[in-house]
């Protein structure tokens, strides 16, 4: 096997400190990474050795260096998580500083939003050249959240005139009619999701006004019958507790100007009979032009580890599922 010795310079000491991170966390990470190689750190320099040729692990780690280094110089932190993406980019073939270093939104406090994935960019580009976009994926991989983003973003472009949240009110254990409050304070907890998606955009004080002016309406889904909505950014989140009939009359409410983001996860059907209007939607919908589906995994989950480790179980377990019961309802 044929050795490569490859040398990355980092400009400054300042982005040397950052990049191999508290103790050298961040530098041990890329070693683990490739056990196969040796990095070796001398002053503003990283000299990796290790097996060479194409896609060789030696010029892999030196990729990755370099991105980044082009990451904290966009003004990215880097945090264990984004560099452990970072690796599973460079393996790929990806541009982790292209990836994880677009703008999404400057948000509230100055905090710049950017997608933490490859499927995260894929969304987020999606929702930019579509009318209507599906994100569909599971719990954790930012669908709602970089939605609210977009959806900022196309108003302080004056793309669109308002932004309209919705979801559907689903019962889960309690019945509505059993909850105190008006009609708007039993569907609120259903809601709530949203706000907070909308709270980390712009501020609680610039969310109020925002919708004591109504330019931002977060409302159940039933509350969308009859209406055309032009000039609006639409979100419909956790479309799988649509019913089908829900799902037609959201999408036939898209006026002109507006542009739709429907998100959900296929694997959380709590509405009654299972009848989700988001199921089997693919395939009727196919061919339809600024229409499109961006399936989201458990690689793109942005939470705390475990939480991709726990949709990686149930995926398994489904898989598993369905291998044992095929060969039953085939006999």
């Amino acid at each position: 096997m044929a050795f490569a010795e490859v040398t990355v310079s980092v400009p400054g000491n300042h982005l040397m400190v950052e990049l191999l991170g508290q103790r050298d966390e961040l530098l041990r990470l890329v070693e683990a990474a490739y056990p196969e190689v040796r990095v070796h750190v001398r002053g503003n320099e990283i000299n990796v050795v290790g097996p060479s040729g194409h896609d060789g692990a030696a010029d892999q780690v030196a990729r990755t260096f370099n991105e980044l280094v082009r990451l904290l110089q966009s003004g990215e932190r880097l945090e264990p998580g984004s560099v452990r993406r970072a690796i599973d980019m460079v393996r790929a073939d990806e541009s982790p500083s292209e990836i994880l270093g677009a703008e999404v939104l400057r948000a509230h406090g100055g905090r710049v939003v950017r997608p933490k994935s490859s499927g995260q960019k894929r969304y987020v580009d999606a929702i930019r050249r579509n009318v209507v976009t599906f994100g569909i994926g599971p719990a954790g991989t930012g669908k709602s959240w970089l939605a609210v983003a977009c959806a900022v973003q196309a108003l302080n472009d004056k793309q669109v005139d308002r932004i309209i949240l919705t979801r559907p009110a689903v019962e889960a254990g309690e019945r509505l009619g059993f909850l105190p409050g008006d009609l708007m304070a039993k569907v609120d907890p259903y809601l709530r999701p949203l706000y907070d998606a909308l709270h980390d955009m712009v501020g609680l004080e610039g969310a109020a006004k925002l919708l004591e002016r109504g330019v931002v309406e977060v409302a159940p889904l039933a509350f969308m019958r009859g209406r055309t909505l032009n000039a609006s950014f639409i979100i419909c989140d956790e479309a799988q507790n649509t019913t089908p009939e829900q799902m037609k009359m959201f999408l036939t409410r898209i006026g002109f100007g507006s542009r739709a983001v429907i998100t959900g996860d296929v694997t959380q059907v709590d509405v009654a009979g299972g009848r989700s209007g988001l199921l089997g939607l693919e395939p009727v919908l196919d061919g339809i032009e600024g229409l499109t589906w961006v399936r989201l995994t458990s690689s793109d989950v942005v939470r705390h580890r475990i939480v991709q480790d726990i949709v990686d179980a149930y995926e398994r377990a489904s898989a598993a599922a369905v291998g044992t019961n095929g060969p039953r309802g085939a006999g």
